[in-house]
Parts: C-alpha cells; sequence; structure tokens
C-alpha cells in the first residue's frame, strides 16, 4: 500500500517582530461547519504551480488583505516529498508555516473567518484551537519571546 499524499496547504504564524516575536494572530473560523467557531492560523491551499511563498502571499493577502515579509519556517514533523517538515491537517492535508510579519495593511477577517485577535505569549491558549493547530501553536510559543 503507498503512502496518501496530502495536498499541500500553507499557514502564517502572523507576528509582530521576525527577530523577537512577542504576539501572534489568531484568526476563528466560519466554514465548513465542522471547523466553525474555532481558532487557527490563517491557511490556504497552493493551487497548481505556484510555489509555497507565493501561495502564502496570496491567501494573506485574499483572507486578511494584508502583504507580509516571510520569516523562518516553522518545521513540522512530517517527512519525505513536499510534505517534508510540514504538519498533518488530519489525513488530507500537510501545512507548511512560516513567521510573517504585516508591512502593509490592516488584518481584517475577509474570508472564511469572523474574528481575528493578537494573542500575548500569555494568551496563546485562551482561544479554542482547532486540534490540528495546537502542534503548530506549541511550535511557535517556543519562538515567542518571554521578556517582550
Amino acid at each position: 500500500m503507498s503512502p496518501v499524499t496530502r495536498r499541500l496547504v500553507v499557514g502564517a504564524a502572523l507576528v509582530d517582530d521576525l527577530t523577537r516575536p512577542t504576539r501572534l494572530l489568531a484568526a476563528r473560523r466560519t466554514e465548513p461547519s465542522s471547523l466553525a467557531g474555532g481558532w487557527e492560523l490563517p491557511v490556504g491551499k497552493v493551487e497548481p504551480g505556484e510555489g509555497l511563498d507565493q501561495a502564502l502571499h496570496r491567501e494573506l493577502d485574499e483572507e486578511l488583505g494584508v502583504q507580509v515579509e516571510l520569516g523562518e519556517v516553522v518545521p513540522g514533523p512530517l517527512v519525505g516529498g513536499t510534505e517534508r517538515g510540514a504538519w498533518p491537517l488530519g489525513d488530507a492535508y500537510a501545512m507548511h508555516v512560516r513567521l510573517a510579519r504585516i508591512i502593509h495593511g490592516t488584518p481584517r477577517a475577509l474570508a472564511e473567518h469572523d474574528a481575528l485577535r493578537w494573542l500575548e505569549q500569555t494568551e496563546l491558549y485562551d482561544v479554542g484551537w482547532l486540534r490540528d493547530d495546537r502542534p503548530v501553536i506549541e511550535a511557535v510559543q517556543r519562538l515567542l519571546a518571554s521578556d517582550g
């Protein structure tokens, strides 16, 4: 039996500073109904012929209306092929995550979200993260500066 190939998606850990991040932006989903009300990192599918960075810039513009500067990769546990270093989202998706800082625009919930919230390090678990996002949040937490 051959391994299942997951569809690639990109996610942004939007932070206030790429060198010493202290805050993270969370987005509350409105759809699909099975995920509605759960909090996640802004995420979107990689379209055919699109690179990971290109997809992330496009998705953040479409979903939040912002342009960003990309920072380091938040490495995930998947190994092999295009999934290498990604985070599993169920059995169907593999999410590549990058730190990102907004350089233009103010984030707004434009598509698939109804609320956004900046979380300080001490507030990271004050929202109900989607189950598959929790390991990513734990990895991002280690990157946040503890003393601001």
